[in-house]
């Protein structure tokens, strides 16, 4: 009980202040501080005198930018660095925290900066914020303090939060593309059909005469995306969020989603490629640094970011765990390239499983950067092509008319 009473440490939180400084003029500013007399007793220290201390109100709308994945892969490789260098742990934090023009991430570093100073271990502290460092994180910084080679650790760390970041991006830009371009499109010819297309429909209306039956195709398409947009626009959002909710919620929907993902055309090599770089790289990096393979197949099973291959480490895993060699389970799963498997067995009799799974990881990324190059120069004609049959089409509708009008008055 005395122990849990130790580390129940207020967080900083920001005030402003009014004062004289030593020249006697009048100043004013934010500094951070647990309680309105400590903040008093900082501001004393500087050669301030307050005449005024309130706590600044939290915004509704947050305090700064959003702590990504990103942000926290530059915090390791800093740490790394540093520790590196020799800099003392706290001091490395507090450098971190005092550098960055986040304040979100500087106020997540003073925090963490507080606990350790106070004698919680690091791992312990990073286990307080699930949300920015993961189970996998937190075990290898444990094993990093066991060991007394923190700065190793978290080189490790920063090596595999940057090749995972650089991996993640190429995914969003294989997906992102062809997704905006189409949302665009969508958005151009609903904005045709709605706003354009009546102003022709009010032309033909006039002419008297029968009206050509892909041309009447898309007036009555228009006259209805005119009465029920709305229901359009509800439906689509309707099934987005009925989608996402279902993919987080459901096992199932999100096992045949990932299934169905692995094999579409292009997409699907990529999103293989990627599935194999991000277990090799995982379990590279948890062997590496000590963790007992079976506890880095689970850490592998649930950084692999897809349910297929999830089940398939998790098989591996019950496997090696019975005895078995990992390779002779992986070759069971018919998930991995028989390249993967081999160089995975030559890993396990030559004792250095750990290396040959960085070389793999390292050939995987590669192939996903070049097939993310791939995909895009392939998609930019089909989407052009794509474009081009909707549009066209709109404007061959609304002019097939006229051609027809002159072609009777000719």
């Amino acid at each position: 009980m005395a122990q849990a009473q130790q580390f129940k440490i207020k967080e900083l939180e920001s005030y402003t202040y009014k004062g004289v400084n030593r020249r006697g003029s009048k100043v004013d500013g934010e500094i951070k501080g647990t309680s309105i007399a400590e903040v008093k007793a900082l501001l004393r220290q500087q050669g301030i005198t307050p005449s005024g201390v309130k706590k600044k109100p939290k915004s509704l709308f947050g305090d700064g930018k959003k702590i990504t994945a990103l942000d926290i892969a530059i915090v390791t490789r800093q740490m790394a660095t540093m520790l590196g260098a020799g800099v003392p742990l706290v001091q490395s934090i507090d450098l971190i925290a005092n550098g960055s023009d986040n304040k979100n991430l500087r106020t997540l570093m003073q925090k963490i900066s507080v606990k350790v100073q106070a004698g919680l271990p690091l791992s312990d502290t990073l286990r307080e914020h699930p949300k920015y460092f993961d189970e996998l994180y937190c075990d290898l910084v444990k094993s990093g303090e066991a060991s007394g080679s923190l700065d190793q650790i978290f080189d490790r760390l920063a090596i595999y939060k940057e090749k995972s970041e650089a991996l993640k991006s190429k995914i969003k830009k294989a997906m992102f593309y062809p997704a905006a371009v189409m949302v665009i499109a969508s958005i151009v010819t609903a904005v045709l059909l709605i706003f354009v297309v009546p102003q022709f429909a009010e032309i033909f209306a006039g002419f008297g005469a029968e009206l050509p039956a892909f041309t009447q195709f898309v007036l009555n398409i228009s006259e209805g995306l005119q009465q029920y947009w709305w229901v359009v626009l509800a439906i689509l959002v309707a099934s987005f969020y009925t989608i996402k909710k279902m993919y987080s919620s459901n096992l199932k929907f999100r096992t045949a989603a990932d299934a169905l993902l692995l094999k579409l055309p292009v997409l699907g090599v990529i999103l293989n490629k990627s599935a194999v770089a991000r277990f090799a790289r995982t379990l590279s990096t948890t062997f590496a640094a000590g963790v007992p393979l079976i506890e880095a197949l689970e850490s592998a099973a649930g950084a692999s970011g897809n349910e297929i291959y999830k089940t398939a480490i998790l098989f591996i895993r019950e496997e090696v765990s019975s005895g078995n060699q990992m390779n002779l389970a992986m070759k069971q799963t018919d998930q991995f390239p028989e390249m993967v498997v081999q160089m995975v067995s030559i890993g396990e009799e030559s004792g250095a499983l750990d290396s040959m799974l960085s070389k793999v990881a390292n050939i995987y990324e590669q192939e996903v950067d070049d097939a993310v190059d791939g995909l895009t120069a392939l998609l930019e004609p089909v989407i052009m092509a794509v474009l081009g049959v909707v549009i066209g089409g709109l404007i061959v509708a609304m002019y097939l008319p006229i051609f027809s009008l002159g072609a009777v008055v000719g």
